[in-house]
């Protein structure tokens, strides 16, 4: 059974990821919670084409924006919800970060890094290991991801 919590987070996490579809960016979304209080430290959703960097993922603008308003790099115990699979780059910042917990959404076969490729977490040079949970609202997660993707392969095949 999924609990509740979680599936509250994950749907704020996917009204993020259709933001950044209505951005013209792929639809993800991030959010920071403080597991103790429940306040969400920072929320975020992917913008590497607004920002000009390749690193604006939701989660690294998520980790971003919750260091600075904690004034620590170091999120010790935080936790991430994420509505995809996170890749190896934000895998590296989880572990840094030091998050608690990372829950996310959709599995991404292809470029996650958490159960699938590398499972960063698992590699004997990764120093912090979160707790993971997957599949929460996961196919609600891939559903955005997949309308997202289709209408835009059909405006490139329309020549728009």
């Amino acid at each position: 059974m999924t609990d509740l919590r979680d599936t509250r987070f994950m749907e704020q996490a996917l009204r993020l990821a259709h933001a950044a579809a209505e951005a013209g960016e792929a639809p993800i979304g991030a959010i920071l919670v403080d597991p103790v209080t429940d306040e969400i430290v920072a929320e975020a959703h992917n913008a590497p084409i607004a920002g000009h960097d390749p690193t604006a993922h939701a989660e690294i603008l998520a980790l971003r924006r919750g260091a600075e308003k904690r004034g620590n790099y170091r999120l010790t115990g935080l936790e991430l919800y994420v509505t995809l699979e996170p890749c190896a780059m934000c895998a590296g910042a989880i572990s840094h970060a030091r998050i608690g917990r990372v829950i996310y959404g959709a599995p991404d076969e292809k470029g996650g890094a958490i159960d699938h490729g590398p499972r960063f977490f698992e590699q004997p040079t990764c120093h912090w290991r979160p707790e993971v949970t997957s599949g929460i609202l996961a196919q609600e997660s891939a559903d955005v991801l997949r309308s997202f993707f289709k209408a835009r392969r059909k405006a490139k095949s329309d020549g728009v």
